[in-house]
């Protein structure tokens, strides 16, 4: 699967999974480094580094601004293999720093 059909097909499930949510593609020549989408539900945020496999290559600064921002809420690598357990980690996370989810897919 190209990594660009896998971020589509990940945003509108982001959008049907938390309703109401905010889901922002963040520019790549900004910050070398930052991860692809931010997004911005209730109280709180996750950023996610969308790959289209398990073993795509990080590019430079990825592993250190996923982790950084991991430490502030959420952050994580998601790719195909593992979107299932990211997103149910990210709900996790959402439901501890206060946000109400309601599962639109679940």
């Amino acid at each position: 699967m190209l990594e660009n059909k896998f971020k589509t097909g990940l945003m509108k499930e982001l959008k049907k999974r938390f309703p109401g949510c905010t889901v922002v593609h963040l520019d790549p020549n900004e910050v070398q480094g930052h991860p692809d989408l931010l997004v911005l539900y209730g109280p709180t945020w996750a950023a996610l580094e969308g790959k289209k496999s398990a073993n795509a290559p990080h590019r430079p600064n990825q592993d250190y601004y996923v982790q950084k921002m991991n430490e502030m809420s959420f952050a994580a690598f998601i790719y195909p293999e593992n979107k299932e357990e990211i997103l149910d980690a990210m709900e996790r996370s959402f439901k501890a720093h206060g946000a109400t989810c309601i599962s639109g897919s679940k």
